[in-house]
């Protein structure tokens, strides 16, 4: 269960007093979002809500509660224990993760300096994207990827907020804390956004399992060597493939003999089979399993299950 108190106690006095006038199951809250002189929405039971103005959850624009500027700066100031600069480096990646695992995503003015991102001022969006920790989300997948000793180069394809950061959390716990019929093994995670593990202060607020070494925060390209190098996984795994620089990476996992789990947005195989990174992938054949989950409705609802030729070998 996540802990209401926890989530509230970032915003704003005028937010939170809102967000508490109504009891919410908070295992069913996905998303708050503050925009300054904008309506306030909210992901719940997947759908999108307004926050009232007079409190709870309302369908019409009109009944909803604007953010002010001052509530921004306020949430901003609760959540850095108002010391903003000590957050410099995150904010410069365009997210904040807070105890519990949860990301606070960040948009305003962006100072430039050699073409990258130095600082970010005027912050006037934000977004927090609640962590779920759903243990065995993924058992019924577990079968078509890990066969006794062995475990297969696994792609999770998934619509945003259907689950597949979800379902591959669950598969690297399993995998590392292994079971009765299959031992675990060591799993190194590159957690370039922070939402796989959710590190705060450097300790993973999720549960990613007892063999399972982490990089937060690190370019996945990067993060992938690093791990080889260092910290000698039997299975690799990352969030959300998408650019060519990544292919460097996932090439060295394969070569070295270690496995590869990995997520990337998508509605379909056949949608992703035609973006640059992946038309590469499927050319080497580089995974042998790929976990299709449907977009609409529940999130971690699977489409079907694939094998590396593409042929489906399971439904959901």
């Amino acid at each position: 269960m996540l802990e209401s108190a926890q989530i509230t106690s970032i915003f704003a006095g005028s937010v939170r007093s809102r967000l508490t006038r109504e009891p919410l199951d908070y295992d069913g809250l996905y998303e708050i979002r503050l925009r300054a002189e904008r309506p306030v929405l909210v992901v719940y039971q997947g759908k999108e809500w307004f926050l009232g103005e007079k409190g709870g959850l309302e369908r019409e624009e009109r009944r909803s509660y604007t953010a002010r500027k001052e509530d921004i700066r306020e949430t901003l100031e609760y959540i850095a224990g108002y010391s903003l600069y000590a957050f410099e480096e995150e904010l410069r990646q365009g997210f904040l993760t807070i105890q519990g695992g949860h990301r606070v995503g960040v948009a305003g003015k962006t100072v430039m300096e050699g073409g990258k991102v130095q600082s970010m001022t005027d912050i006037s969006f934000l977004n927090l994207r609640l962590a779920h920790e759903k243990r065995g989300c993924a058992d019924p997948v577990m079968p078509w990827v890990r066969q006794k000793e062995d475990i297969y180069d696994t792609l999770i394809i998934s619509p945003p907020r259907c689950g597949k950061t979800t379902l591959l959390r669950d598969m690297i716990r399993q995998i590392s804390n292994g079971d009765e019929k299959c031992a675990g093994c060591t799993v190194g995670v590159v957690d370039e956004r922070s939402e796989l593990a959710g590190c705060w202060q450097g300790v993973p607020q999720n549960d990613l399992g007892i063999r399972t070494d982490v990089l937060d925060a690190c370019k996945k390209a990067e993060g992938m060597l690093m791990l080889l190098r260092s910290m000698a996984p039997r299975v690799v795994a990352v969030d959300e493939l998408g650019p060519l620089e990544d292919l460097q990476g996932i090439e060295s996992v394969i070569h070295c003999g270690c496995r590869l789990l990995a997520t990337m947005h998508g509605n379909s195989l056949d949608d992703v089979r035609r973006r640059p990174l992946m038309e590469r992938l499927w050319r080497e054949r580089i995974f042998s399993r790929y976990l299709v989950l449907k977009g609409g409705g529940r999130a971690g609802v699977l489409e079907g299950i694939y094998d590396g030729e593409g042929r489906k070998i399971g439904e959901g």
